[in-house]
């Protein structure tokens, strides 16, 4: 018969069977086995997952068998230690940086704290204290306050210990009441109110609903409001609404002002010509006149303000450049108009058209301090485009062209750029074959040169002007468009 083996997996020899070795097996189960399961001590090492411990059938050395088990590594965090699931006592050291619970591999455990021992015993089951009880224990320290003791040997430094304060700590150790009292601060006629009559009194009035409290004299008395107010001599002002307070006679006198929060001004006095002006700082209202400007004068009168203009209205100044150079702000000058008018294109090569006008832009700057750069475009000469006019970046104006092509066809205008108003300069006049030039192209500012029968048109008139047309027919070259111009109006 073979061998089979326990719980423990100690070898039983089957009747008859091993003759001659059977020591041998006996032996391994006596100095092993056996020792293991009572005395034994094996190292369970974790390595960041559970760890399960088997044990198969073999008498020589298996770590599930060992009493004690010793676990050791790295947990990474809390883990399981499974146990075969068989009747047996574990002592269990958690030498990891983790709780470990150990059970079987469907019931309930028991979790060993980090840098703790703990007896457990394995029912087949579950894996339960093994220990739930003791009548008598002797510690060599005194038990730690975390663990449920005192962390004390004697009972004034158990009462420390256990977070006992000053007080606290009196009163526990009072012999009377009267001692516990002192210590707390409550000692009746010292610390608190002994027995008055008057309290007494005091007490036993009645509390009904809108009673008042009242000295009659003799003792204390609860009066209704109508009575109360008659015994305090209040008059009938007494019993107005809150919104609807009238007051008959006398004054108020000696109040703080009367903050905005709560409907007033904050203020309690002003001179002639004083407003308020609100002031999101703190939700005030403070006093502010009003500062005359250029052109404007201010009056402050009793009750009134008076503002009138010192000067005639618009811009009081104007400065005309009709050749490149800078405008200086004066030194007061916030706002200036700008009239900017592009050069006038030239004549044609005869017999052609008249050259177009130069463009316009109109615009009112806020001007800086700085200087402003000030570009006035020529005039176009002989089948040439006028030039561009400008006001620094603020805005310009463009030349008109030249004849087009065929030479009859007039130059198209100029156009603004940059203004409030943008406008395009006219074109030029065709001219005709019969040895008549076209007329140059009008500007904002006036009109173009005239065409001549058989000879050169006329010069640009006005500023931006387009030049007539040359009207021979040998094919001489017409007149220079009108220059540019720049007017600045402050």
């Amino acid at each position: 018969m073979a061998s089979t083996f326990s719980a423990l997996k100690f070898e039983l020899i089957g009747t008859g069977e091993q003759s001659g070795v059977w020591g041998n097996t006996t032996n391994t189960n006596l100095g092993t086995a056996i020792q293991e399961a009572i005395t034994g001590s094996a190292d369970v090492t974790f390595a960041s997952g559970t760890v399960t411990l088997t044990l198969t059938d073999t008498n020589a050395t298996q770590t599930a068998r060992n009493l004690r088990l010793n676990l050791t590594g790295t947990s990474g965090g809390a883990q399981n230690l499974i146990v075969p699931a068989i009747e047996k006592f574990y002592l269990v050291n958690n030498g990891v940086a983790d709780a470990i619970t150990v059970k079987n591999s469907t019931g309930t455990g028991i979790a060993v704290p980090i840098g703790k021992a703990m007896l457990v015993f394995n029912d087949g089951t579950n894996v339960v204290d093994a220990v739930t009880h003791m009548s008598s224990l002797t510690l060599t320290t005194a038990l730690a306050v975390a663990q449920g003791g005192t962390g004390a040997t004697t009972a004034a430094d158990a009462r420390t210990n256990l977070g006992g304060t000053t007080v606290g700590k009196a009163v526990f150790t009072a012999a009377t009441a009267a001692a516990a009292q002192q210590a707390m601060d409550t000692e009746v006629g010292v610390d608190v109110q002994a027995y008055d009559a008057d309290l007494t009194a005091l007490g036993g009035l009645a509390k009904t609903d809108g009673n008042i409290i009242v000295g009659n004299g003799a003792t204390w008395v609860a009066e209704s409001g109508a009575t109360a107010r008659t015994s305090l001599g209040l008059g009938s002002i007494a019993t107005q609404a809150s919104s609807a307070v009238s007051i008959t006679g006398g004054s108020i006198t000696g109040i703080t002002d009367l903050a905005v929060a709560d409907g007033g001004t904050g203020q309690g006095s002003y001179t002639n010509g004083q407003l308020l002006i609100g002031n999101t700082t703190g939700n005030t209202l403070a006093k502010a006149t009003i500062t005359a400007g250029t052109g404007i004068s201010v009056t402050n009168g009793s009750g009134a303000i008076t503002i009138a203009s010192t000067g005639g209205g618009g811009f009081a100044n104007m400065d005309v450049f009709t050749s490149t150079g800078t405008w200086t702000n004066p030194g007061s000058v916030t706002k200036v108009k700008v009239t900017v008018v592009g050069g006038g294109g030239g004549g044609g090569t005869g017999p052609a058209g008249g050259g177009g006008a130069g463009g316009t832009a109109i615009e009112v700057v806020t001007i800086p301090t700085s200087p402003v750069a000030v570009t006035i475009g020529g005039g176009g000469g002989a089948n040439a485009t006028g030039g561009t006019s400008s006001f620094s970046s603020y805005c310009s104006a463009t030349g008109g062209a030249a004849n087009g092509s065929p030479n009859q066809v007039g130059g198209t205008g100029g156009g603004g750029s940059g203004g409030q108003l943008n406008i395009k300069g006219q074109a030029g006049n065709p001219g005709i074959v019969l040895n008549l030039g076209g007329s140059g192209g009008s500007s904002f500012m006036g009109g173009g040169g005239k065409g001549v029968p058989g000879a050169g048109g006329g010069p640009g008139g006005a500023y931006g002007g387009g030049a007539g047309g040359n009207g021979a027919a040998s094919g001489a070259g017409g007149s220079s468009g009108g220059a540019g111009v720049v007017i600045v109006e402050y």
